[in-house]
């Protein structure tokens, strides 16, 4: 396999039939940007809801399914739950190829540990979000969702959706970005110098003193206007829109 001394790292794409120009852009992504990188991350929220690994069965999921495979087929490809992804589960992975995640993870970045979120558990002061993500990743939850039948969870997620977007309209975008003591807290526990994660839709790349140490945090964008994709090399990283 070729070795090209970059790792990608993308996030919040919310795919959906809606937004067939994102859904082109990651299709063209994969097959150029991401064709010779020597892995590829994907930190939550590739679909814009995912109701189940049985909508592998509808076209536009298996479409997605399809350009993932042959980016798998070729490199390392990891994908972590997002929040609005959180059901993708076995099937999907063995359907593409691609290596499920925990939430954090640690990756070596050319001699430098990072530690890989979605972001979403670094916003503690939004509790009512917290109270939300407990339940739905509940595993009984996550049964008694998935035993419904696949149209019914379909409408479910639709409506999880817009329910979201109606309390953000009500909420400070303070309350639902990350808690400092998250973040500071998610890098103790770690021992990394670097983070990774999207979620917020904040891209930046902020400085933290920890423990007396100074740490970096890369905030991936997301692709509501275009995509985007963060790049480490041994060099360092930069962020590069498409």
């Amino acid at each position: 396999m070729h070795l090209s001394g970059r790792t990608l790292f993308i996030s919040d794409l919310h795919l959906d039939e809606s937004r067939p120009e994102m859904a082109a852009a990651f299709e063209g992504f994969l097959s150029k940007e991401a064709r010779s990188a020597d892995a590829l991350y994907i930190l939550g929220d590739l679909f814009e809801f995912w109701a189940g690994d049985d909508s592998l069965a509808l076209p536009f999921q298996a479409r997605m399914a399809d350009a993932l495979r042959d980016t798998a087929a070729r490199i390392p490809t990891a994908f972590m739950h997002g929040n609005r992804d959180f059901l993708v589960n076995g099937p999907f992975s063995r359907e593409t190829g691609v290596r499920m995640l925990d939430d954090p993870s640690q990756v070596d970045l050319y001699g430098t540990r990072a530690v890989l979120l979605h972001g979403d558990t670094l916003c503690t002061d939004d509790t009512e979000y917290q109270a939300f993500r407990a339940k739905v990743r509940d595993r009984e939850w996550q049964r008694a969702t998935l035993s419904r039948p696949l149209a019914e969870r379909v409408a479910l997620a639709k409506s999880y959706r817009e329910g979201s977007e109606a309390a953000k309209r009500g909420k400070s975008m303070e309350i639902m970005d990350v808690a400092p003591a998250a973040v500071e807290k998610a890098f103790a526990d770690s021992g990394c110098d670097l983070m990774i994660h999207g979620h917020t839709h904040r891209p930046a790349r902020h400085v933290h003193r920890v423990g007396g140490r100074e740490c970096i945090r890369w905030v991936l964008s997301d692709w509501y206007d275009r995509g985007s994709y963060l790049e480490a090399t041994p060099s360092g990283l930069r962020a590069v829109t498409l």
